[in-house]
């Protein structure tokens, strides 16, 4: 039995892992797109590293596009397998395969105009919605702790990750050579008290681990609540400097927590009487998928339902629909804030928000969750003065702040509670995975401290028998 890292190996896009049993069958962790790494990120998601033709199944850990966004290039390729997820991964991959789809088509004839315009060649999107719409045939719901046997030698199941709504950790059996060997797969780990989910599950005693490490070097420990903190940078930047706040989000999970933090502000009479937008119809689906689950919701948000039926709506919110709508609020020079995607500000309407806005010193860049070092997301929260967008320079005029605590991965704290379950002497071996190198480096002797003697920090596309 061997496992090959296709993906977000010593970087944190690009979720894929290949096991391959001794007899042929082939199981394929995620499926995720490349982000935010610059000139090399297109050839990245143009060449899995293996023929999809040839893979059997595919257990998704959760619906981010950098665990889900090559599904449908995958099915393009001649994948023909079963898609396993919960059923709320599968309601979100849904619209945000949909959703890059049609982000891809837009960005493409948009970057196209500006290569024509220099003679350069034209690029062609990775896929497009029918190839979206064809992948979805192939998704099969398997609840969280449903044992689901794939074949006489391979079964696995679910466990709560607390990352996002419906992400899991995948824990695989494989019965092999007169002997079980039990393969764990962490996705991405959340935050234990996280605002608006359940936190991370134990877990049964694993033989390996492929653990994420986003954040294996860092803890999230911002002054106050993060109602306190948005509520003082939507006061300075519209009342103030009567300026805008523009907020890269993930469509999925950030947006939704920042809208349940700012109904808090206005449960507790503190919201500011400004226009809040969230411009990204994306945004909105996965916020009526979020309200189609309840039953992912922690304890704390069950008590505010009680009072406030809609915890994700209040006073002055709207979600912005149309390209001319959007195109319209940089027309209008009023305070307000806007929550769009992407969180890396790498693609999307955020971009153009950016662009028109980072100029003027009145305005606000807020970020609020990682962001790939090469992405404008991580220039900007690095404190560049000068970035480009779509091509052109642009002057970071703008103030460029930080909510670090609001990260959905969880920090090294929460990454060693969610290992707690185990006894380091039966493991293995640990798999990192979704990290930067240096990060990781600092996270294994977190590790090691913990009793976790073998440690492996796998590159790209490099193959490793397990005994």
């Amino acid at each position: 039995m061997e496992i090959t890292f296709h993906g977000a190996a010593r970087n944190v896009t690009g979720s894929k892992h290949l096991l391959r049993l001794n007899d042929g069958t082939t199981v394929l962790l995620d499926c995720g797109m490349f982000q935010g790494l610059g000139e090399q990120t297109d050839g990245m998601n143009e060449h899995f590293g293996f023929n999809p033709k040839k893979i059997d199944y595919l257990i998704l850990s959760h619906a981010h596009i950098d665990h889900c966004g090559l599904i449908p290039r995958l099915v393009k390729e001649g994948f023909e397998g079963t898609i396993f997820c919960t059923s709320a991964t599968m309601d979100l991959a849904r619209i945000l395969m949909m959703d890059s789809a049609r982000i891809q088509m837009q960005d493409v004839e948009y970057t196209n105009k500006q290569r024509a315009k220099h003679g350069q060649p034209l690029l062609e999107a990775l896929y497009n919605e029918d190839d979206a719409i064809a992948a979805m045939r192939l998704f099969k719901i398997v609840d969280y702790h449903q044992e689901y046997a794939i074949s006489q030698r391979l079964r696995f199941k679910f466990t709560d990750a607390g990352h996002i709504l419906g992400s899991a950790a995948v824990h695989i059996t494989v019965f092999e050579d007169a002997k079980e060997t039990h393969i764990t797969f962490s996705g991405d780990v959340g935050r234990y008290g996280d605002l608006i989910l359940k936190s991370p599950q134990t877990f049964e005693q694993a033989d390996y681990i492929l653990l994420e490490s986003t954040y294996g070097d860092s803890l999230h420990k911002d002054i106050g609540p993060i109602e306190d903190a948005l509520l003082e940078v939507i006061k300075e930047t519209c009342e103030r400097k009567g300026g805008k706040v523009i907020i890269p989000a993930f469509s999925v999970g950030r947006t939704q927590e920042l809208l349940y933090a700012l109904n808090s502000l206005e449960l507790r009479g503190d919201l500011p009487d400004v226009p809040y937008y969230v411009d990204s119809p994306l945004s909105e689906q996965a916020t009526k998928v979020l309200k189609d689950h309840p039953e992912e919701y922690n304890k704390n948000v069950q008590k505010v339902l009680q009072v406030d039926a809609d915890p994700f709506g209040f006073k002055g919110l709207k979600f912005i629909e149309s390209t001319a709508e959007s195109i319209a609020l940089n027309d209008d020079a009023r305070p307000c804030v806007i929550i769009s995607s992407s969180g890396m500000a790498e693609a999307g309407r955020v971009k153009h928000h950016i662009k028109n806005n980072i100029n003027n010193k009145k305005n606000t860049i807020l970020m609020v969750g990682y962001a790939e070092p090469g992405s404008l997301g991580g220039r900007l929260a690095r404190g560049e003065k000068e970035v480009h967008i779509f091509g052109e320079p642009y002057q970071v005029n703008a103030e460029v702040r930080s909510i670090k605590s609001m990260s959905a991965h969880g920090d090294y704290e929460d990454l060693l509670h969610f290992l707690a379950c185990q006894d380091p002497a039966k493991v293995k071996k640990v798999f990192l995975v979704h990290g930067e190198y240096e990060v990781q480096q600092h996270f294994e002797a977190k590790l090691k401290e913990k009793g976790f003697k073998n440690i492996e920090i796998p590159y790209q596309h490099q193959k490793v028998v397990l005994e």
